[in-house]
């Protein structure tokens, strides 16, 4: 009987680490992700564009982590948009966001040629990271830098 009981209980773990792993959508190339930068809605959107090694990216963290406790209920979405690359992606992330307590809706971007679309979110984007752009339905702004929370806050409030 006890030994059910492990093999069930460890069944239920690995289900759960499985479940826990997988937490991230895929964008499978740029086209599928596009639409995400083009919503016709009420909203103000704040996407960023980062990877789990770039030291700048994991720096700024915490201002996309109190920009979005700070506007929950304003009307604005911030996705922050993976560029990790190689094996156990979503494991890597998924440790990323238990660390940094990210709250944030986290999305990978898994299109290897980024010369054929980075042009599309931003005509002077070099292709560095961070980089972030926010838009609504009526204006955008793009930039190529790591953020403190006060110069993403200040970004930000132009478009509410």
């Amino acid at each position: 009987m006890k030994l059910k009981l492990v093999i069930i209980l460890s069944f239920l773990l690995l289900g759960i680490t499985n479940v826990n792993s997988q937490d991230f959508k895929v964008y499978e190339g740029f086209d599928s992700f596009k639409p995400l930068l083009e919503k016709k809605d009420n909203k103000v959107y704040v996407i960023n564009f980062w990877a789990t090694w770039c030291r700048p990216c994991v720096k700024e963290m915490p201002a996309f982590n109190k920009l979005y406790e700070e506007y929950l209920d304003k009307n604005v979405e911030i996705i922050l948009v993976s560029l990790d690359f190689g094996k156990n992606i979503q494991g890597r992330i998924s440790d990323f966001k238990k660390r940094h307590a990210i709250k944030s809706k986290i999305i990978i971007l898994d299109d290897p040629d980024s010369n054929s679309w980075i042009n599309l979110v931003n005509q002077d984007w070099s292709g560095a990271i961070p980089a972030t752009l926010i838009y609504n339905n009526t204006k955008r702004a793009f930039f190529e830098q790591e953020f403190e929370y006060e110069d993403l806050e200040t970004e930000l409030k132009k478009f509410l």
